[in-house]
């Protein structure tokens, strides 16, 4: 590619179209790989022994990046004229398109859109139903199907057809959740997704006509005016003088493109007779037919390539799915074991004790027992509830899944312009080479000394003419324009319509003294505008009809004006705005500012130039030069044009004479001021234990100067380095260590290492050197600034990182920074970014970047919320519905609690309080936490299994059988000794006189497990209330006062009380799944037992915050 092609630069331009942002500096992934690529192609026609590609740029879709390349390579509509333009599509220069002939191309070629990915529906249909524990429900449908007719059941039994009907709701109530979570994604892209403009004006039979830009067809033709956003693909066949486009949106670079109504490259993609759908036309108008439109046009494939990506499965999926697992292989296991029992001793030893009906169903009890099916539903409300408290603080999670994955973020890469800091550039200082000042200086010093509105004289001071000339170099080389319908507010709050850098231009000149009568003096009669390829902005003047004298009295008696006729000898006036670096060579004086005249600009004078732009770059400030110079128009005809200077001859004499022996006539330094919130949200973020780095298309001193303004620079230190990475000698000398960063102590899977207190800065040529082992000294600094660089080379430090155990959180808004906020863990856009942005992210902002450590904070409440949910619900909902099968099976006892009650403590009781979990606000405070390792620290941990198994579920179970026996001992007669390995063989002599063995297993062993039920129901208030805290006592934190307060755990209890009487009150439930009331007395009795469950943990954890150092802390969950 030629020099300019990779020094694109393009003015940034948001989406709200407010004409003021920044972006980066170097073209994105797909664009610049399919641009690379027609390149090549267009080389290797010319050169058959030349690949195409040669092998760069290779990726996964290199089968899809190849075919784009192709497409893109075989397009020359940049290269056809007007009249063959117009042929091709044919349409009529004037005339435009026929409607009728539009309608036929809509109704052929469908309309202007672009695909959004559409699922699989039924794939995700079957994934609803099958997926995670439903698959082994639908094992114990059918099992339960089978068991309720002959030959298994005779007479049928209707409490196995329906407890298979229970559980099909089960499965379609976790089936729903699951849908809920997708479609509230899709209802999230579908209201923030706007890939093409509303309306646009086209001409048809005639006529200019406003239509929806998603009726748009090939061959249109499109009026665009300023800040209009390009609707389709088009060839531009008529440009007014200043027509600029913004394609920051595709190449993230930060000057503007002006448009051609020629080729001017070979590559379609490069070429700047073409306006790309997505981007925004930043000043003048143009006329331009459309050549591509929808999934044709270049944001369309763009689109397709990074949509077409595997979705990222988050850390939260992760956890569930091996949760799942476990949980499934523990259950499959358990039926195996009693098979095997039953095999090998139950059928042979005790026959008529569990037939094979009897077999199946016991089976299938144990899967209902162990796993809690309430457990999808309930982690999909706390998902559900953390994301609504996200949106309060506007951040927009775009899948629920990804809210936790935020706890584990450790470190943090952000771009600077719009996200650090304001994207509001103002001018801080001004300087002649003589002398500094800034503009309230400048400003007080013109009012003090002139006349209001009135024009600059010859009996000015010297230091005043000065000023003016630094005024009106900074106004004229300028194509920035006030909104008119803002023009009565102060300066500082006018809208400015153009980029960033002229912006900050305009006001500073309108706020050093009044321009309305000073503008009108000169008259522009060429322009060269901004490009990557000479990256400076030239304008030429001459003096108005009205006041010819004013040119003369600032820059010199030859400049000519527009009532004269000009000779050989007569000059307009250039000004040339640039990089002092880029524009210096060109110079050989400079003005003074204390009297105004030109003084040859010597090595010493160079030098000061030199210190002042240092010194300003280093308070973060980007440097401007602005000279002025000569012009003598020589070709004929030329010197009474105006406009835009699109003939080559005109811009190569333009040039040559423009940049001879330039004058400097001052620099202004340009400030981007941080957020002012910025500070305080690194430092939240480093006190959470998230590396906070920056990732900047601005040169290094800059961008490091700016990370010590908004504490990324912790220190006054110099940062180091490349040099200080590579140079062993120098490797830790700017550092309070001795050794060198390969002692950074013990390594803990899944847990970056760093040194505290290191800043680096790198810039993108350091990282296209970089080996892995110089990588693994990077990542070990813990304060970095990555400037100029490219989206490439942003992909490649979020891979870098990650491989490094790093959990990297990455924002960005263009379509560069796509593939780099998909590769990241999670991907933060904010809401005026690209389209493609938004649905590469997982988090939109839409809001300040504030509200990423509240994200953060929220991601940790969720996970911590998530086990206090699964510590509530694995008791009672697993273990203690276990032992019932394990007593009923190896001890031949009857079943104390019957699958139906095991299924509704599961997905009914438990559920309620569990809802109410959820509403929990932190313990404490969890940013002081380090981020969650998530390759150690999971979801479930071996803790969690024995609090919830071993001690809450053994108390509870042991309670509940208590229950059980003593209510059976109490109205039948038969104790626990009568009943223990009777395998149905019950000596029904026992039992107290009017009782029948009938009455006996019909009615009393189904009271019983109401029972159970009914305690289990009651321990869990007691559970759940205990639950709640991890370390403190419920006296300290309890669900009353105002800073733990929850009064959703009562309505909770209420709810799953209120489901307990139904179901063992109602008749026709008792009549068809075999319940029954239950005595007042054990409702009573189950009181103490819950308060026993909670003071037996409050117990526990006084032990732990008491003895720290204990076996009980250290198995503390």
């Amino acid at each position: 590619m030629s020099n300019e092609k990779e020094q694109r630069k393009s003015l940034g331009l948001i989406r709200s179209q407010t004409l003021e942002r920044g972006q980066g500096n170097t073209l994105p992934i797909e664009y610049r790989t399919l641009s690379i690529h027609v390149t090549e192609t267009h080389d290797s026609n010319k050169n058959s022994g030349l690949k195409a590609s040669n092998g760069k740029g290779k990726r996964k879709n290199d089968d899809d990046l190849s075919a784009e390349t192709d497409f893109f390579a075989s397009l020359n509509f940049h290269k056809l004229t007007t009249a063959e333009l117009d042929l091709r599509f044919n349409t009529n220069e004037t005339l435009g398109l026929e409607q009728s002939e539009a309608e036929k191309r809509l109704r052929s070629n469908g309309p202007n859109t672009l695909d959004v990915r559409r699922p699989n529906y039924l794939k995700k249909i079957l994934g609803y139903l099958f997926g995670g524990f439903c698959s082994i429900l639908w094992i114990g449908v059918i099992t339960f199907f089978v068991c309720w007719q002959p030959p298994l059941s005779n007479p049928p039994n209707v409490t196995n057809l329906a407890l298979a009907i229970l559980v099909i709701f089960v499965i379609f109530l976790q089936a729903t959740f699951s849908a809920f979570q997708d479609f509230s994604t899709a209802r999230v892209m579908s209201s923030i997704l706007d890939m093409i403009p509303a309306d646009c004006i086209v001409f048809r039979d005639g006529q200019l006509v406003k239509i929806p830009a998603a009726n748009l067809v090939v061959g249109d033709r499109v009026h665009l005016s300023l800040g209009n956003k390009v609707p389709a693909d088009l060839r531009l066949v008529q440009v007014s003088n200043d027509t600029r486009f913004d394609r920051s949106i595709l190449t993230g670079e930060s000057e503007a493109i002006e448009g051609s109504t020629t080729s001017t490259d070979d590559n379609f993609l490069e070429s700047k007779n073409v306006a790309f759908m997505g981007t925004h036309i930043i000043q003048g108008s143009c006329i331009g037919v459309v050549i591509l439109k929808g999934n044709e046009t270049l944001m369309g494939r763009i689109n397709r390539l990074t949509s077409g990506r595997k979705e990222k499965t988050t850390i939260i999926q992760q956890e569930i799915t091996r949760f799942v697992r476990i949980i499934v292989a523990f259950t499959v296991a358990l039926v195996i074991l009693i098979l095997i029992v039953w095999l090998a001793w139950i059928r042979r030893v005790y026959p008529d004790f569990m037939s094979t009906a009897v077999l199946l169903v016991t089976l299938m009890g144990c899967v209902v027992a162990f796993i809690p099916e309430g457990m999808p539903v309930c982690v999909s409300l706390s998902l559900l509830m953390i994301a609504r408290r996200m949106r309060s603080n506007a951040i927009l999670p775009k899948a629920l899944t990804t809210v936790e994955t935020l706890g584990c973020v450790n470190v943090i890469c952000s771009d600077k312009t719009g996200t650090l800091t304001e994207n509001k550039m103002y001018i801080t200082d001004i300087a002649f080479l003589d002398h500094e000042s800034t503009p309230e200086e400048a400003r007080a010093k013109i009012e003090k000394r002139t006349q209001p509105g009135a024009l600059p004289h010859s009996g000015d001071g010297a230091d005043i003419l000065a000023l003016r000339q630094l005024q009106l170099a900074a106004l004229l080389c300028n194509n920035a324009k006030f909104d008119q319908e803002t023009m009565h507010l102060p300066v500082p709050e006018r809208r400015v319509l153009g980029d960033a850098t002229d912006s900050a231009l305009l006001r500073f000149s309108t706020q050093v003294a009044d321009t309305t009568v000073l503008e009108p003096c000169f008259q522009r009669t060429n322009e060269i505008p901004f490009n990557s390829r000479n990256k400076w902005m030239m304008a030429v003047y001459q003096g108005s009809a009205e006041h010819p004298e004013v040119i003369k009295t600032l820059f010199g008696k030859d400049m000519t004006s527009a009532n004269k006729t000009l000779s050989e000898k007569d000059a307009q006036l250039v000004l040339v705005k640039g990089a002092p670096d880029v524009l210096l060579p060109y110079c050989t004086s400079f003005l003074t500012g204390a009297n105004n005249t030109a003084q040859p600009l010597t090595a010493d004078w160079t030098n000061k130039l030199s210190q002042i732009q240092q010194a300003w770059s280093r308070r973060g400030q980007r440097v401007l030069m602005l000279c002025k110079g000569r012009y003598i128009p020589y070709l004929a005809g030329i010197s009474g044009e105006t406009g835009s200077s699109n003939s080559t001859g005109l811009q190569e004499e333009l040039t040559r004479q423009g940049l001879q022996e330039l004058c400097i006539v001052g620099l202004v330094g340009i400030m981007d001021p941080p957020r002012p919130e910025i500070k305080d949200t690194i430092a939240s973020c480093r006190r959470a234990g998230a590396r906070f780095f920056m990732v900047t298309g601005d040169f290094g001193l800059t961008a490091a100067a700016i990370a010590k303004q908004i504490g990324l620079f912790s220190s006054n230190r110099e940062p180091d380095t490349y040099e200080d990475i590579v140079d062993p000698a120098r490797k830790g000398n700017k550092i309070d260590a001795n050794g060198s960063f390969e002692d950074l102590g013990e390594y803990e899977l899944g847990r970056p290492r760093f040194r505290e207190g290191t800043s680096l800065v790198l810039t993108g040529k350091d990282l296209a050197v970089m080996s892995p082992g110089e990588w693994d000294l990077v990542c070990a600094y813990e304060e970095i600034v990555f400037a100029r660089t490219s989206p490439e080379q942003k992909l490649k430090i979020v891979t870098e990182f990650q491989q490094r155990d790093g959990v990297v959180a990455v924002t960005g808004d263009g379509v560069n920074d796509a593939p780099a906020l998909k590769a990241a863990d999670v991907g933060v856009a904010v809401v005026s970014g690209s389209d493609v942005a938004i649905e590469a992210a997982d988090l939109i902002l839409l809001g300040g970047f504030d509200s990423i450590p509240i994200a953060m904070r929220l991601g940790r409440l969720v996970f911590q919320n998530l086990q206090k949910v699964i510590g509530y619900l694995l008791p009672a909902g697993s273990w203690s519905e276990l032992w019932p099968v394990f007593l009923n099976t190896f001890f031949g006892t009857p079943l104390p609690l019957s699958s139906f009650l095991m299924i509704i403590i599961c997905c009914f009781t438990d559920s309620f309080p569990c809802t109410a979990l959820v509403m929990e606000q932190e313990e404490f405070d969890l940013m002081a936490l380090p981020p969650r390792n998530a390759k150690k620290e999971h979801l479930i941990t071996s803790k969690i299994y024995i609090q919830s198994y071993l001690f809450m579920g053994s108390v509870m179970s042991v309670l509940a059988h208590v229950m059980f026996f003593t209510y059976i001992y109490e109205y039948t007669g038969l104790s626990f000794r009568d009943l223990v390995f009777s395998f149905g063989n019950i000596d029904y002599s026992k039992l107290k006189p009017g009782i029948t063995p009938s009455d006996f297993n019909n009615f009393y062993v189904n009271s019983g497990q109401c029972v159970y039920f009914v305690a289990l129901v009651i321990m869990q208030w007691g559970n759940v209330l205990s639950i709640r805290n991890r370390r403190m006592s419920i006296l300290q934190a309890d669900p009353i006062r105002e800073k733990r307060r929850n009064l959703w755990l009562f309505l909770g209890m209420l709810c799953s009380f209120a489901t307990a009487i139904l179901v063992t009150e109602t008749p026709a439930i008792n009549n068809v799944m075999l319940t029954n009331p239950v005595p007042i007395k054990y409702w009573l009795l189950s009181i103490p037992c819950g308060v026993g469950v909670l003071l037996l943990d409050e117990t526990r954890k006084l032990i732990v915050r008491s003895f720290p150092n204990s076996i009980i802390a250290k198995l503390a969950w």
